[in-house]
């Protein structure tokens, strides 16, 4: 008997053991470490994110506002990080092909760096938002309105009829081959010395508010098309119509090994992406920058008034 009794406490011990590492935290799948970039979208693109996986019990380890496009890319690459909000644009330096005119069409550079992330590094780029983060000409909206302009053709025909324009923008936007001097190649316009105001540095916030405040005569500002600052202060973004910018449209990430152990990711976030309009963020974006608000309280307004957290 005490063999049986022996050999039967060894049996129940052992499934308990095997019971016990089924259900144990230790082999559960390790929490999605989401990331985002220093600025003001990133925060608010990264409290998203971050909202939408805990509200689906995704279990979250928040690292936001990391750092510039260098440090959280390569936080990525080197798995310390498993998601983050990135620009499309952003594929001409990470593939090094700057020249290739797919990443000035918004599906041809989405699908460009898609492809190439997935071969080379296993990252996989999820839904992008129908935005454009890039160099753009926004104009005072009372002028937009009072002529009806709402593209770069219209503004350049404007300019060439003798619209009075005087643009801020910073000396790297009036002077890089890519910025100011393409727009005009492309739409057919100049801009003397007289029409520009040439400020240090590269802040929009200071061409916004020159533009917004007449600053020297200046009605137009050089911006980013998702700025918080444009709707604040009342200028209108001038659409590229013919892709003379790169485009950056903001997508989600990820890391194939992360993907693999929460496949439900991407359904999560893709409608959200999805609404992500510029409109929109420049709204979103304001209420940070201009009315001070915490980008969490925004990210969670914004879930909760598009029915995203039921």
């Amino acid at each position: 008997m005490p063999g049986t009794f022996q050999h039967l406490a060894t049996r129940v011990l052992g499934l308990a053991a095997v019971t016990a590492l089924s259900i144990s935290p230790v082999f559960a799948a390790d929490p999605v470490r989401v990331s985002s970039k220093i600025d003001t979208e990133g925060a608010l693109l990264g409290n998203m994110m971050v909202q939408l996986l805990e509200h689906a019990d995704v279990p979250v380890e928040e690292n936001l506002q990391l750092g510039p496009t260098n440090i959280v890319r390569s936080a990525l690459l080197e798995d310390e990080i498993d998601l983050y909000p990135e620009y499309t644009g952003n594929g001409a330096f990470f593939t090094q092909t700057t020249d290739d005119p797919a990443w000035k069409q918004a599906e041809a550079g989405y699908e460009k760096i898609r492809a190439y992330d997935k071969q080379h590094n296993d990252l996989v780029w999820l839904t992008p938002a129908p935005a454009n983060n890039t160099w753009a000409i926004a104009l005072r909206r009372d002028i937009a309105d009072e002529h009806d302009l709402s593209t770069m053709q219209d503004f350049a025909a404007w300019v060439r009829d003798g619209g009075e324009v005087k643009l801020a923008g910073s000396a790297e936007f009036v002077e890089s081959d890519a910025a100011l001097p393409s727009f005009q190649r492309a739409y057919d316009f100049t801009l003397d010395q007289e029409q520009l105001l040439v400020l240090s540095g590269g802040n929009t916030a200071a061409t916004i508010r020159a533009a917004a405040n007449n600053t020297s005569g200046t009605n137009a500002a050089m911006v980013y098309g998702t700025d918080g600052a444009i709707a604040a202060a009342d200028l209108r973004v001038m659409d590229d119509t013919q892709g003379v910018q790169m485009v950056y449209a903001p997508a989600p990430v990820i890391r194939q090994a992360t993907l693999d152990a929460y496949p439900e990711i991407p359904e999560l976030l893709g409608p959200l992406f999805e609404g992500l309009d510029r409109e929109t963020l420049q709204t979103l974006n304001s209420r940070i920058q201009v009315d001070g608000m915490p980008a969490s309280d925004v990210a969670r307004d914004y879930l909760e008034s598009q029915d995203l957290l039921d």
